[in-house]
């Protein structure tokens, strides 16, 4: 059985439960900037979040004298959060946290070269999970294992099992500390589909028609005609993932382990010339058309501004949105949804399109492949593992601090950070939510929503293999960029793909990668 599989299994009633006891991610806006050590005073932990994290043994003495360096996305969010607990957790141990906080492209490269070239200037990197592939094979990271499994303040059985058990964990090792759990998902106006009585889109051709019924249309009341949909496209602003989401459910319809981007028998690039790409990239230049007219040039702060403002029927984000709605014009108007999915499906053989059934879609539901994609999976945080043992220990236990319950129980309720839930009891401790400013029913659809991607069985893992930065942050996002600007169509667009994405299969050598790739589905064989 896989790994996934098992995943799976224990996920679903855990989930279940939430739900019934119930009854932020990138976001790339600022120019590269690094960011001093946290000045803020001392946060407390909202009314209604879980209890406090044990304080460590000697309070204000454990880590004296230690300045830990982490290395982050400057977002705003995601370094926010570091930044504001950062003197509360000095307070408690005597450690300092300096935080640099880079753009969203300089983060792989800048911790690479750090680690590679032996200069170990930072003690931890809070980053992209996805490129474990390329630090953990060259022991660049501390394998964390032994301290996950025996820390009371990390409480790591209560991090969701994909979280803990895939995320954060590379060849039966774990080298990474989740902080934030990331799914693309669909954000709607619910009140603009109650008061016409349409339903949240099923299928991406529902999202298209939904979003070409409001474009052009005041949604907001401002007097000025706003759009049917606002979906971030900029180049080098993490815009390939949507791409991804959308192409997803059209490429993978047997099950999690079938694999999105590569055909696992041969390692051929799904993304490359089919009909399922080619209708994913129409679908794509499609929303375009019911945008902002300068969504090219758009990342995602931009199109979780407009919707938050009334401006957007229709959006696909990670799930800030629904911790953002909370204050603005979207309050209590806003509506989740898994992402939408297709009644057809890739035939891998013939690169055909067929229709789905109970063979080529055994997952379906009313005959709609659904395949929530776990774009990026959420900033967690890794131990360089040549640091001096002292820094090691304290950048552990800040990023374990982080993570804690109490801690992370509020902080994945605050749309400023940037960080959406992954731990168990982030889904059955509903006070937070509601002291966030979340109604008890929007809190439920929002929470569901998560629960729905999280559950399905046929939900697409993000790509983990080396040098996974090249094939997705290079090759797909320039290819991509290149066809929405109509510089190229879309036979070339695929072509450009996979050419791009072979070449680099056979520097690093094909069998090599194929094995990476079948083993991160959690496929053994």
């Amino acid at each position: 059985m896989s790994r996934y599989r098992l995943v799976a299994a224990a996920i679903i009633p855990i989930l279940v439960l939430s739900a019934c006891n119930s009854s932020a991610s990138p976001s790339p806006s600022t120019p590269a900037a690094t960011v001093p050590a946290a000045s803020t005073p001392p946060a407390s932990v909202a009314a209604g979040s879980p209890s406090a994290p044990p304080v460590a043994a000697s309070p204000g003495t454990k880590f004296a004298g230690v300045n830990v360096n982490i290395l982050t996305f400057n977002g705003p969010q995601v370094a926010e959060p570091l930044q504001r607990r950062a003197p509360d957790w000095a307070l408690l141990t005597g450690g300092h946290v300096n935080v640099v906080a880079v753009g969203f492209q300089t983060i792989y490269d800048k911790a690479l070269l750090d680690a590679s070239t032996g200069t170990n200037a930072f003690d931890a990197y809070v980053f992209d999970p996805q490129w474990m592939g390329d630090f953990t094979g060259p022991g660049y990271l501390l394998d964390l294992t032994d301290r996950v499994n025996n820390d009371p303040q990390l409480n790591w059985q209560d991090i969701g099992p994909f979280f803990r058990d895939f995320n954060a964990t590379y060849n039966g090792k774990v080298y990474t500390i989740p902080l934030d759990g990331d799914f693309h998902m669909v954000y709607y106006r619910k009140d603009l589909l109650e008061k016409d009585g349409l339903k949240p889109p099923a299928t991406w051709d529902d999202y298209i028609t939904v979003a070409q019924k409001y474009n052009g249309q005041d949604l907001n009341g401002d007097g000025q005609p706003d759009y049917g949909s606002c979906i971030a496209k900029k180049k080098g602003a993490q815009s390939y993932w949507w791409i991804i989401s959308i192409a997803a459910g059209l490429l993978q319809g047997k099950g999690t382990n079938d694999g999105a981007f590569f055909d696992t028998t041969n390692m051929n690039p799904l993304f490359g010339p089919n009909e399922a790409m080619t209708k994913a990239l129409e679908m794509y230049k499609k929303t375009k058309d019911v945008g902002p007219p300068d969504e090219l040039n758009m990342d995602v702060g931009g199109s979780r501004g407009l919707f938050t403002t009334g401006r957007c029927a229709l959006t696909m984000d990670w799930g800030d949105i629904g911790t953002l709605a909370p204050g603005t014009f979207a309050q209590d108007k806003t509506g989740a949804t898994i992402t939408p999915g297709w009644k057809q499906v890739l035939d891998r053989a013939s690169g055909k399109l067929v229709n789905c059934d109970a063979t080529t879609c055994p997952n379906a539901v009313d005959g709609v492949n659904y395949a929530p994609f776990a774009s990026f999976g959420g900033w967690s945080g890794a131990i360089n593992a040549k640091s001096p043992k002292a820094n090691q220990d304290a950048a552990y236990d800040f990023l374990s601090y982080m993570s804690s319950p109490a801690i992370s129980g509020v902080d994945v309720t605050l749309g400023k950070t940037g960080y959406n839930p992954y731990r168990t009891s982030h889904f059955t401790t509903m006070q937070p939510w509601l002291d966030a400013g979340l109604s008890q029913g929007a809190a439920e659809n929002y929470l569901g929503a998560i629960k729905a991607s999280l559950t399905n069985a046929n939900m697409v893992l993000d790509l983990r293999i080396p040098l996974t930065k090249r094939y997705e942050q290079d090759v797909l996002d320039t290819a991509v960029s290149q066809y929405l600007a109509g510089e190229l169509d879309a036979t070339a667009t695929e072509q450009a793909i996979s050419d791009g994405w072979n070449a680099i299969t056979d520097e690093v050598g094909k069998d090599k990668q194929l094995a990476a790739y079948v083993a991160s589905l959690g496929v053994q064989r």
